[in-house]
């Protein structure tokens, strides 16, 4: 099992219903991080066979290729890497080798034991300089090859913090004080990406246009999204797809987040000369560096609704995936949340509907203000609670709020559990969660309640999941 605190989620002081629910919900969560593994998705995106390499729909002949380099990064990235070699050993004429970049920390490292894929430790969510080296060792790769190699590239979220090559005259100093203010401010992934993209020559295509200009070799980039939308551009800020932002894009948001007289002076000069400079732009659809470049997305949080709504309809529930797009301030989702599910009790009884299951999937934003430990879905539950407990709840509840890469924000915890439990113990003890949100200290308060859920890495990426169980 992933969950390593199932004993203090499964208490024997819950009901009989409370405790059903729970246990059905943590099947739920264990069934959905299996799904987006790396390794499973990989293996259904990719078959070998006889010389060539089968991907999705699209086939490739390697017997006139001389060598395959395997370069990239993000949270999934281990996973990904280990399986592409599994497939590799099978081609005994064909050399290979590789570096990718990982979160340190990073757990099942004996895969690559004896490899000859270099793993480079880089920090997130703020980059740091191991990650410029190991980026700069990719690009080193990308100028050296000859066009009858051929490049892999493996992309999972996460990479825009572990993948950093800064402008030149940026510094790694600069490049921390942008991260780390672009992810307090409140603003959503996709727009910290568009500042990423025009301060990077790694990101924003920036990847496939070095490619172009050194040995135009076939690169294949293998994608598992973390973005709402799936969108290729924004997942690890899109080395090796057009970029569909601008210098201008970029400037507005951070004058939207007030950030722009906050950044420091180097790159808001890179970034106003940006706007007179279209040589600066980054690469667009119609730019021929991607002549011969192939991206595939091999998966994202889509599969999971479809694995949940075959298992809740076993388990005798109604299925509905009533969202793919979750995204926004975390507490005021919370606080949306409670008018949906009130909406949904009304249809469960007029609809003589015994059992419901919900899911939604994206990736909400706090705007942090406290110096609490907590993360995006904990503060949403967190915010959930506080707006429901003096509300009368004439029925059975479970939210599950997880992030399935394992930890969120700044605790250890992937997401938390709320119920009908959860709320009477925290009236019982009168414990004040407005106390909490206030600090966004939402994992001191789940922790408190024992309903935090622990997994540690899993060596997924791919949206948040919002699990909800409605019985009458």
């Amino acid at each position: 099992m992933f969950i390593k605190n199932i004993t203090q989620l499964l208490l024997n002081s819950l009901d009989k219903n409370q405790f059903t629910l729970r246990e059905i919900g943590l099947q739920a969560l264990e069934k959905s991080i299996f799904t987006v593994k790396p390794k499973i998705l990989m293996e259904k995106a990719l078959k070998y066979q006889e010389n060539k390499i089968f991907i999705q729909n699209d086939e490739y002949n390697l017997q006139e290729i001389n060598k395959i380099y395997i370069i990239g990064g993000g949270k999934a990235t281990t996973e990904m890497a280990s399986s592409l070699e599994s497939i590799l050993l099978n081609m005994k004429d064909i050399d290979y080798e590789g570096i990718i970049n990982i979160p340190e920390g990073s757990e099942g490292l004996e895969i690559f034991k004896d490899s000859k894929i270099s793993v480079n430790f880089a920090s997130h969510p703020i980059p740091n300089e191991i990650g410029i080296k190991g980026t700069k060792s990719m690009m080193e790769i990308i100028e050296n090859s000859k066009q009858n190699d051929l490049i892999f590239c493996l992309i999972s979220g996460g990479g825009s913090a572990l993948l950093p090559l800064p402008k030149q005259d940026i510094n790694i100093e600069d490049l921390q004080k942008v991260n780390f203010l672009l992810l307090s401010s409140g603003a959503s992934i996709h727009e910290i990406n568009v500042i990423r993209k025009h301060i990077s020559d790694f990101k924003g295509g920036n990847l496939a246009k070095r490619l172009y200009n050194s040995s135009r070799a076939t690169l294949i980039s293998l994608i598992i999204s973390d973005v709402v939308g799936d969108k290729l551009d924004s997942i690890a800020s899109g080395p090796t797809v057009p970029d569909y932002t601008t210098f201008k894009d970029a400037l507005e948001i951070l004058k939207k987040y007030q950030l722009f007289g906050k950044i420091p002076k180097v790159v808001k000069n890179y970034l106003e000369k940006g706007l007179i400079d279209q040589g600066l732009e980054t690469p667009k659809s119609n730019d021929i560096c991607f002549m011969n470049v192939h991206n595939y997305l091999i998966g994202s949080v889509a599969s999971v609704a479809q694995v949940l709504k075959s298992f809740f309809n076993n388990k005798g529930f109604e299925f509905h995936y009533f969202s793919n797009k979750i995204n926004g301030e975390a507490r005021e989702y919370g606080k949306l949340l409670l008018s949906k599910i009130s909406q949904d009790i009304k249809g469960i009884n007029q609809n003589k509907i015994r059992r419901l299951a919900l899911i939604g999937t994206g990736e909400l934003t706090v705007t942090i203000k406290g110096n609490g430990i907590g993360g995006r879905n904990q503060e949403m539950l967190l915010s959930y609670l506080n707006n429901v407990k003096d509300k009368m709840i004439d029925y059975n509840f479970l939210i599950i709020g997880a992030n399935l890469d394992g930890i969120e924000g700044n605790s250890k915890a992937m997401g938390a559990l709320i119920d009908n439990y959860v709320m009477k113990q925290m009236i019982s003890n009168n414990i004040n969660s407005e106390d909490y949100l206030v600090k966004n200290d939402s994992n001191t308060f789940f922790k408190k309640l024992g309903t935090e859920i622990i997994t540690g890495p899993t060596g997924s990426n791919v949206n948040d999941i919002v699990l909800i169980l409605l019985t009458k």
